[in-house]
């Protein structure tokens, strides 16, 4: 049984990746962040709660977000400096009535960002982005790389 998935909150992405550039919140699975009324929790919560799966076809990097209840006008993707995959937002507080009664809050609030850092091989000029019933589809084009020309020598002998 290993350390690590524990100690690093048991996330799916890899904390040693050179890729990514994933911020780790050593205070998440704290109880006084997480029952503290304090808006830096709960900022925090929602930053490190914004799930991002990332995988390589042979064609491009394709980064899929859940990102349930919000719009495609509430979201931004962004690359900076030319190899970094900027994906953040801002989930509003629902509105709260004076004659309402809370029993549980569970979903959070707050503005989210992720940022991942794109290979070489990334086209970055033609990154397209698209929102469907939650989930937004980052897609970044590979460039394709040219195999080496290999020559057969003959043998003589």
């Amino acid at each position: 049984m290993s350390i690590i998935p524990s100690f690093f909150g048991g996330r799916r992405s890899n904390v040693f990746d050179p890729f990514s550039l994933d911020v780790w919140d050593p205070f998440k699975d704290f109880p006084l962040v997480a029952s503290s009324g304090s808006e830096f929790g709960k900022e925090t919560t929602a930053f490190a709660n914004t799930h991002i799966d990332w995988k390589e076809t042979p064609e491009a990097h394709v980064f899929k977000a859940d990102l349930p209840g919000l719009k495609k006008e509430e979201v931004k993707v962004e690359v900076e400096e030319g190899k970094v995959l900027q994906i953040s937002g801002e989930r509003s507080k629902e509105k709260e009535e004076k004659n309402d009664k809370w029993h549980r809050v569970e979903r959070s609030s707050g503005k989210f960002l992720r940022r991942f850092r794109l290979p070489e091989n990334a086209k970055v000029d033609e990154v397209k982005a698209n929102m469907e019933n939650g989930v937004l589809t980052v897609t970044v084009p590979k460039v394709e790389m040219k195999k080496p020309e290999v020559k057969a020598i003959d043998i003589s002998g």
